[in-house]
């Protein structure tokens, strides 16, 4: 029996950590899609939505403040966007290492939770998990 795609949305921790984590979430999206999944990457919608400029390139500690300043990143929109996009599209979120630590994450995870009752699904990485995604996606890249 083949499985039904999945509308994942994809949440973790990205202020505080190099280039706000997006090397991983890309990587696990690339993962996930590979998999035959719709995933919706909030690294690549605010790529998306700063016309393609790249804003967490130069951004070694994952600075909010460095993102606004340099390029007007909107959390409210980021949020909106996110959130938008769980309540009606996604019947799963997968969640990152470290979730638990961000404030948007929480946010992303409460709503998930509170539409358990509609079907969505809610699952937790481990860091092996998103390690061994990583590897796969950098075999993929070498070949």
């Amino acid at each position: 029996m083949t499985q039904k795609p999945k509308h994942i949305y994809l949440a973790g921790p990205m202020q505080g950590y190099p280039q706000f984590n997006f090397p991983r979430f890309n990587a696990v999206a690339r993962a996930l899609r590979a998999n035959g999944h719709k995933v919706f990457n909030p690294a690549e919608k605010d790529i998306d939505r700063h016309g393609g400029v790249d804003i967490a390139k130069d951004n070694k500690f994952g600075s909010l403040v460095q993102a606004k300043d340099e390029h007007k990143f909107s959390l409210r929109t980021a949020l909106e966007d996110d959130l938008r996009f769980i309540c009606k599209e996604a019947d799963t979120i997968v969640l990152l290492p470290g979730w638990e630590k961000s404030n948007g994450a929480m946010a992303e995870h409460r709503t998930a939770v509170a539409l358990m009752s509609e079907g969505m699904e809610i699952i937790y990485l481990s860091e092996d998990i998103c390690v061994s995604m990583e590897a796969m996606g950098a075999l993929a890249d070498a070949a």
